[in-house]
């Protein structure tokens, strides 16, 4: 009577661990549908919301300032020229950061403002994401990992930076730049061409 009851206990466990694995899928974030909502506060302490740039295209940028790949992007600008770039097309472009507490990358509103003051970097807002919720909600795998948002909230393209994936800054200039693209793409009321691509980079250091 051991065995079957084991099998049938084995049975209802893989079953549960199924469906719990088949929600997650179905919470998570994905293209052509509505933005995960959120609410954090920024580097300089201030509550910030998606709500609150209804109508406008937003970028999300998560970011590990110790990471390689996010120094390759940052260190030869390539990613503050692009933040420059969609802002001064009135895009809203929004930095996270969800490092937990004591792991690599995680900071406070003060290091966060010296880290943006040190790199000029030209983004509309550095998030706060200690606890993850946010980047859990739209998948966020890879520092960068890049997702672009369009004024009726709709996700758009959610992916890399580029199309080489190297720590290498030389690269950069053989890449296709995907963010620039979907934006140009999106401004022109035209659909975003490759609007799903595999991030690369660190991986995102979550809470344990």
């Amino acid at each position: 009577m051991k065995a079957p009851l084991l099998t049938t206990a084995l049975m209802f466990a893989a079953a549960a661990l199924t469906a719990c694995a088949a929600s997650d899928a179905a919470a998570a974030a994905a293209v052509g549908q509505p933005a995960p909502a959120f609410t954090l506060v920024d580097s300089a302490g201030q509550t910030r919301s998606l709500a609150d740039f209804a109508g406008k295209t937003v970028v999300l940028e998560w970011t590990n300032h110790e990471c390689p790949f996010v120094k390759k992007h940052y260190g030869s600008e390539n990613m503050q020229t692009q933040q420059r770039d969609a802002t001064a097309d009135d895009v809203v472009w929004l930095s996270v950061n969800s490092s937990a507490p004591g792991q690599q990358g995680h900071v406070d509103g003060a290091a966060a403002e010296r880290i943006r003051g040190q790199a000029r970097a030209a983004q509309t807002a550095y998030l706060l994401d200690p606890d993850g919720t946010t980047g859990r909600a739209y998948g966020a795998k890879t520092t960068p990992h890049m997702y672009v948002i369009d004024p009726d909230g709709v996700l758009r393209y959610a992916g890399g930076i580029d199309s080489i994936p190297s720590p290498d800054p030389a690269d950069i200039a053989k890449a296709t730049q995907y963010v620039p693209q979907a934006l140009a793409e999106l401004a022109a009321g035209q659909p975003v061409s490759t609007p799903v691509t595999r991030p690369y980079g660190c991986s995102v250091k979550y809470a344990n």
